[in-house]
């Protein structure tokens, strides 16, 4: 079972023959999907009858500690901080009655974690999860930490403020967990899908070498920059996940050599402030460069032939791709604070305790889980059990 704020927290660990549980915005509600079955179980709409959410209906989020807390915190409201970036924030301020608005803003806040694992209570009791000797796997995404850096960055006192709570949050799950199933009959796994760049007006300010390059000039540019060896058109289509989309129906009716289109365009955006590397489709899918030529490996994980970008683009440490909102940050690039994440087991029936200094990467979790519980890795898996000290 996956649980989730997010759709694809909960579907993508839930896969197609599990049932994923989502967060409804508009409603405050959590739902799944007629692909996993036509009505929701009785536990699941005792929940939703309760309308959790509206118990944060004109609450405040303020601070957990006091002030001295947070000296290595970002203060409040600073320029790059998107709407509501002060504590406290009251949530439906404005509003005469739970709305639509209202569920939708208690997605940057620790609010909608602690919903989250209040309806993974739930369903550990409504599916009596752990109660046999069949094995359970309930993954609980909790996306708040998420939104609130997309919203206000990872030195935000905001975003500092959500850690101490989740860290409490947890403490409070896995004792219920203790309670509901015994400390011996489980094992956890904390760990992320990835990590968030520091916002570059921020980087800037204590010397780093750092900006947020605007996505529109940087296309004008490179359209007016292939105009000029190809003819006046409209080359560049438009951007997607770090990538520029090219015409490829104007190159075939031109009659141009596509690779002459692509290295140009190559050219021109290595040009671009805070680009670092550049590689085309070919690039990507052939074997013309070395396999350790710096990104390309990354590049390659993270793309695909028949959705992504014909130029993928990879920004350089502290810079971030923006638009006219210069607010926020994001996640997606290679470098260090996006990729390096928390993966923690415990587990005192599987694993000793211990630590592993080896690399290792996510996708090692599900061979991992796989041996621990004796089954068959996933077929899809491209990951290695990791060599964790396991009990004999």
């Amino acid at each position: 079972m996956g649980i989730s704020a997010k759709d694809r927290g909960a579907i993508l660990p839930a896969g197609k023959s599990g049932t994923a549980y989502m967060y409804m915005w508009d409603s405050g509600r959590f739902a799944t999907s007629s692909y996993y079955m036509r009505e929701h179980p009785a536990w699941v709409k005792a929940f939703n009858g309760a309308q959790r959410a509206d118990r944060y209906f004109k609450v405040a989020w303020s601070p957990l500690l006091p002030a001295a807390a947070y000296a290595r915190s970002l203060p409040d409201g600073r320029p790059w901080y998107g709407p509501g970036g002060r504590l406290p924030k009251t949530f439906g301020e404005g509003l005469q009655k739970p709305a639509a608005d209202f569920y939708a803003s208690l997605l940057p806040s620790p609010f909608i974690d602690e919903l989250t694992l209040d309806f993974a209570r739930a369903a550990l009791s409504g599916e009596r999860l752990g109660a046999d000797e069949i094995t359970d796997i309930l993954s609980v995404s909790l996306s708040g930490h998420d939104y609130i850096n997309h919203a206000y960055g990872a030195e935000s006192r905001l975003s500092h403020d959500h850690v101490l709570r989740l860290d409490r949050m947890l403490e409070a799950f896995f004792h219920d967990l203790d309670r509901a199933v015994g400390p011996e009959n489980y094992l956890a796994v904390l760990t992320s899908d990835h990590g968030f760049a520091p916002v570059p007006e921020h980087s800037k300010s204590i010397g780093r070498d750092s900006g947020r390059p605007n996505v529109n000039e940087i296309l004008a540019r490179l359209n007016a920059g292939l105009a000029v060896k190809f003819g006046a058109g409209r080359w560049v289509l438009g951007w997607s996940a770090d990538g520029v989309l090219l015409d490829s129906k104007l190159i075939a009716a031109r009659k141009l050599d596509r690779r002459a289109i692509d290295q140009e365009a190559r050219r021109l955006l290595l040009a671009e402030p805070g680009i670092v590397a550049a590689f085309s489709r070919a690039e990507i899918e052939g074997n013309a460069l070395p396999p350790d030529t710096p990104f390309l490996a990354a590049v390659r994980n993270t793309w695909h032939r028949e959705v992504s970008a014909d130029i993928q683009l990879v920004v350089k440490p502290y810079w971030l791709f923006g638009t006219t909102h210069k607010t926020g940050t994001t996640h997606g690039s290679p470098h260090e604070y996006d990729t390096h994440v928390p993966l923690l087991l415990y587990g005192p029936r599987w694993i000793s305790g211990g630590r592993v200094d080896a690399r290792v990467e996510i996708v090692d979790l599900a061979p991992t889980l796989a041996r621990l519980i004796g089954t068959g890795a996933p077929a899809a898996s491209e990951g290695r059990p990791l060599p964790i000290p396991e009990l004999r």
